[in-house]
């Protein structure tokens, strides 16, 4: 049996707020947008709103990057967009992209907010 889980909006404001980025990268630049997204990911996870900045890459393609970022509040990620590091980031992996990077948003459900750290 399944159950429906379904949070109120301000239950969704009072979580932590996490988005998936999808990043296809071309082959040539693997090596290069993995040390970049390196670089990027330490950087954010010293700021106050990021609970969390995994990086994983795909098994089977080795082209395929998810970023797993996890923040306090969904206002955060507005703020990690104008730190330096972000536009460094964003402005160094922008023509390694086989396509545009998506992002899938969602809502914490377990553990709850203070198992993140």
């Amino acid at each position: 049996m399944w159950v429906l889980l379904t949070l109120s909006l301000e239950e969704r404001s009072a979580k932590m707020f996490i988005v998936h980025v999808h990043v296809h990268v071309n082959p040539e630049f693997v090596d290069t947008f993995r040390q970049a997204t390196l670089e990027n990911a330490r950087s954010s996870v010293q700021e106050p709103g990021i609970a969390r900045f995994d990086v994983i890459q795909q098994l089977d393609d080795p082209t395929r990057f998810v970023l797993v970022e996890v923040y306090r509040t969904a206002e955060d990620p507005a703020r990690h967009k104008e730190t330096a590091h972000y536009q460094t980031w964003r402005d160094t992996v922008a023509d390694m992209m086989a396509e545009p990077r998506t992002s899938v948003k969602y809502a914490n459900v377990f553990p709850d907010d203070g198992g993140w750290g």
